[in-house]
C-alpha cells in the first residue's frame, strides 16, 4: 500500500541516501487502548496504571484518501466496525530505554490515524485478544507524515472525527492520561523500537460503538479525523 509523500517540501523527510519511509509499512502497529478516560468510561472500562498495548498488522495500512473496505467477515456477527481518531508518533530511528529527558529525540514527526476496530472481532472473536478485530486490510488509514519540528509542542492538539460531516470526537491531546513522552519511554522499555515505527495514542470519547443506538461504519460513509496542525485525514467506507 502507497502512502502518498508530502506535496509540502517543507513537510518532507530529508534522509541522505535513504528510501523514504512514507513509502514503506511501518516496521510494526503499536497501538495504545484507554488513553483517554472519557473513552475507557464510554467502553465500560477504566484508566490503567500502565498504558495498554496492543499492535496492528502493518499490511493494514492505507493512504489519505483510500478506501476503508468492510471484509465479509466483519458482516458474521453484524454491524460492527467503528472509527477511532488518533495521532500517530511515527519513530525517527531505532529506540530502546528512552528516558523523559530524550523520549521526544526519537520522534521522526505525526500522522493523523484512524483505528479501525471490527468490535466483534476484537473482544468476542479472538479469545480476548485485540489484534484480529484491529487488523483487516486498510483498518488502518493514516495522513502524510509532518514531521514534528513543523508540529511542535504536540500534547495539546485539537482533534475531531467526523462522520459523514457530523462531529462524532472532540478533544485534544492535552486529555491523554499517558503522555507522548510516556508512552516512548514505557515501549521501549527492553524492548527496541524499530525506526518506522507507528505508535498509535489512543482515542477520545464518541466512538460509535459507545453511542445509543450504536453507530457503525456501512457502505458510502465517508469519515474524516482532523488534528491541529497535523493535518486532515479522510477516507470513504465500501463493503467489500
Amino acid at each position: 500500500m502507497r502512502i502518498d509523500p508530502q506535496r509540502n517540501e517543507s513537510k518532507r523527510l530529508v534522509s541522505q541516501g535513504a528510501r523514504d519511509p512514507i513509502m514503506q509499512r511501518p516496521p510494526a502497529i503499536l497501538a495504545i487502548g484507554r488513553n483517554y478516560s472519557d473513552h475507557a468510561a464510554e467502553m465500560g472500562g477504566v484508566t490503567d496504571e500502565r498504558p495498554m498495548l496492543f499492535m496492528k498488522n502493518p499490511a493494514c495500512v492505507a493512504g489519505n484518501g483510500d478506501v476503508i473496505r468492510i471484509p465479509d467477515i466483519c458482516n458474521d456477527h453484524g454491524p460492527q466496525v467503528d472509527y477511532e481518531g488518533e495521532l500517530c508518533i511515527e519513530i525517527d530511528r531505532d529506540c530502546r530505554d528512552a528516558t523523559v529527558e530524550n523520549a521526544r529525540s526519537f520522534i521522526r514527526g505525526y500522522r493523523v490515524a484512524n483505528d479501525v476496530s471490527a468490535r466483534w472481532w476484537q473482544k468476542e472473536g479472538s479469545g480476548g485478544q485485540f489484534c484480529r478485530g484491529k487488523s483487516f486490510d486498510t483498518f488502518c488509514p493514516v495522513s502524510d507524515l509532518v514531521l514534528a519540528a513543523d508540529v511542535g509542542e504536540a500534547q495539546s492538539l485539537k482533534i475531531e472525527t467526523r462522520l459523514n460531516g457530523v462531529v462524532m470526537q472532540s478533544s485534544s491531546t492535552a486529555c491523554m492520561v499517558f503522555s507522548i513522552t510516556t508512552l516512548i519511554v514505557e515501549l521501549s522499555r527492553g524492548m527496541t523500537l524499530l525506526a518506522g515505527t507507528f505508535i498509535l495514542t489512543g482515542t477520545p470519547s464518541g466512538v460509535g460503538a459507545a453511542r445509543k443506538p450504536p453507530v457503525f461504519l456501512k457502505d458510502g460513509d465517508v469519515v474524516e479525523i482532523e488534528i491541529e496542525r497535523v493535518g486532515t485525514l479522510r477516507n470513504r467506507v465500501e463493503q467489500a
